[in-house]
């Protein structure tokens, strides 16, 4: 019995296919739809162009499904990335991976987002300044209990919250379809003082939508929470891909037949906009999106709350990170120190939003992460001990879809910040490196002791 109590606690799988594809669908659909129609829009230069954008920029990403899909297969254990890159056989990128996701990406998107909460909040209530931040904190406080206290419940919640995020979407789209002007709908009339016209203007609006489908391998971070993983986390993936493309597909369908190109492109608000010109809804369209905006945003932060920590905690177990963040609540059964440390920090940059902002500055180093995920499959489809489940049609064709994908993003990227960007990639690896080298020094001096 003494022995069975010193056992460590192991996270077991309670997740369904239903968890897979809420975690994926509701990081994905977030707050960014809100105002990528109009950079589309602006972008595309045609109604016809907009609606092409959003249909070649999904069925573009679904490649990165497709290798997610076939990397989970093989590897079904929580880490993400983290465990892609050890595998393919680079363990000082594996630590880079995790290292940049701790400090720099994962909880800035999470206090990010509890402002954003607070922020569409004030439509309704008299909050700003301090009050607004104690209400994202409360936000942030509320959704790392939801997820301590079970994953069964934290999936729960993300199914619910998930399916509630999707429904006003779906009334938009319903009912905006009855009020379709013929005149508008799908019109190629181009854009005054378009910048791009023709194919060009089509390619410019593929690669404004690639931000909207970001966040569909969520799901690969808890992979070892998953029910039968081998068939679950393929065929998750590739409904993810799908809801949420026939999603925005449709929304840009109806705005299409509402609004000119000229208006969507122009607004800041092109939603709120969309929905002021159905009859039914209207009047309501303001209070109506800021509804939406708020539970769309509530699910993209218990979504990230719930699977960001799994990264760390597949690091720590590995003697990668601090041996904390391995530890297993033994009642909850859930990695409870990476989640309470990882809100913590989102919570001091609640409060320090100037620092949240810099941080931004490391999305160029999150999507070359990305880009080389894509490209571990070219590494591990040689080694032995990569055998997936689930092989994707046409391997080599797809992964290249997938690395030019992310390329272009890392191109606009770059050319959004390239100073802060080559610097953030400087302090990444100039801090990473030493620590994962320290790490590694000190696993090998015990591996030493015990033997």
């Amino acid at each position: 019995m003494s022995n069975q109590k010193n056992q460590p606690v192991e996270l077991g799988r309670k997740l369904g296919l239903s968890a897979v594809i809420a975690l994926g669908v509701g990081t994905t659909v977030g707050s960014g739809i809100f105002s990528s129609l109009s950079e589309v829009s602006a972008a595309a230069g045609s109604s016809l162009f907009l609606i092409l954008a959003f249909l070649i920029g999904g069925l573009v990403q679904i490649p990165a499904n497709f290798c997610y899909a076939e990397l989970a297969s093989a590897f079904p254990e929580d880490g993400g990335q983290y465990i892609y890159f050890k595998e393919a056989g680079s363990r000082p990128l594996a630590f880079l991976c995790g290292w940049v996701s701790f400090w720099a990406t994962d909880p800035p998107s999470i206090s990010i987002m509890a402002l954003a909460i607070a922020n569409y909040l004030a439509f309704f209530l008299p909050i700003g300044g301090l009050s607004a931040k104690l209400v994202a904190v409360a936000f942030v406080l509320v959704f790392m209990c939801v997820h301590l206290r079970s994953v069964e419940g934290g999936g729960k919640f993300q199914t619910f919250i998930t399916a509630l995020k999707v429904i006003p979407f779906v009334l938009i789209i319903g009912v905006g379809l009855f009020f379709i002007k013929g005149e508008l709908f799908m019109s190629t009339a181009p854009l005054a003082g378009a910048s791009a016209t023709g194919i060009l203007a089509l390619l410019a609006g593929v690669s404004a939508t690639t931000w909207s489908f970001d966040g569909m391998a969520a799901p690969c971070y808890m992979s070892g929470e998953i029910k039968n993983p081998e068939k679950n986390l393929p065929k998750g993936l590739i409904l993810t891909a799908v809801i949420v493309l026939g999603l925005y597909v449709a929304l840009t369908v109806v705005a299409s037949g509402l609004l000119s190109v000229g208006e969507l492109s122009s607004s800041e608000a092109p939603i709120a906009l969309l929905a002021s010109k159905i009859p039914v809804i209207g009047g309501a369209a303001g209070t109506i999106v800021a509804v939406m905006a708020i539970i769309v945003v509530i699910g993209s932060l218990s979504s990230c709350i719930m699977f960001q920590p799994r990264i760390e905690y597949a690091m720590a177990k590995d003697g990668l990170f601090f041996k904390s963040f391995a530890k297993v609540h033994p009642k909850f059964e859930t990695p409870y120190f990476s989640i309470i440390i990882q809100c913590a920090v989102a919570i001091v940059l609640i409060f320090a939003t100037n620092l949240a902002d810099l941080l931004g500055y490391f999305t160029l180093v999150a999507l070359l992460k990305n880009f080389l995920t894509f490209g571990t499959i070219l590494v591990l489809k040689n080694k032995a001990h990569y055998k997936p489940t689930y092989k994707m049609p046409a391997r080599l064709l797809m992964v290249l879809i997938a690395m030019i994908m992310t390329g272009t993003l890392i191109y606009s990227t770059f050319l959004w910040a390239p100073i802060p960007g080559l610097i953030s990639a400087v302090i990444a690896v100039g801090t990473g490196l030493p620590v994962y080298y320290i790490w590694e020094s000190k696993n090998k001096r015990d591996a030493m002791k015990s033997s």
